[in-house]
């Protein structure tokens, strides 16, 4: 009889902690699944914001154009970094890279604009680049949500236990939003307006 009470018990405990590393598992399996989630959702958020600056680019190159009539390289510039990123077929990565040379050539735009003052009083211009500072700034936050989620997303694929779901998964590091080395160097307005 005792014999029993302790195969009973004996098996009570290993179906206990069955239970309890299967729940640990769903638990584990569960967040990692909400963690990817929260990273495409936050990407969808730039690439709305991106999609917003897309759509504003093609007025502000129209308008400028008609101004600056010797600045035609960077708006050519701007325009074929638009249609790469338009295109559809590039990578996530490849992505990141083409935006941040859209926003530094937005910059150096927005740069030479400030030297022509009959672009500088022209409503249209005025009212293109608030759109364009603000779709900017809805661009940067999302940006640090995104890198926010990633990085939250990244950690769980290297910490215990969940790196053991994740490998088991085949999930992989999520890229983030970077700023190229020759930006984080101070402008020189000088050579952009040469």
């Amino acid at each position: 009889m005792d014999f029993i009470y302790t195969l009973l018990s004996v098996t009570m405990v290993i179906l206990l902690l069955i239970c309890i590393i299967f729940m640990v598992g769903v638990r584990i399996y569960n967040s990692l699944i909400a963690q990817k989630n929260q990273v495409s959702k936050s990407f969808s958020t730039v690439d709305v914001l991106l999609k917003k600056r897309w759509d504003l680019i093609p007025n502000l190159v129209a308008v400028v154009k008609n101004h600056m009539q010797f600045e035609q390289q960077t708006l050519a510039e701007i325009t074929r970094l638009r249609s790469q990123v338009m295109s559809g077929e590039i990578s996530n990565d490849q992505r990141l890279t083409l935006e941040n040379q859209i926003s530094r050539t937005m910059g150096n735009i927005v740069v030479q604009i400030e030297n022509y003052p009959e672009l500088k009083s022209d409503r249209h211009v005025t009212q293109l680049l608030e759109s364009l500072n603000e779709t900017e700034e809805q661009i940067s936050a999302a940006r640090r949500f995104y890198n926010t989620a990633v990085t939250e997303y990244n950690n769980a694929l290297e910490m215990f236990p969940s790196n053991l779901v994740a490998n088991y998964l085949r999930y992989q590091a999520k890229e983030l939003f970077v700023t190229p080395a020759e930006e984080r160097n101070n402008v020189n307005v000088g050579e952009l307006l040469m």
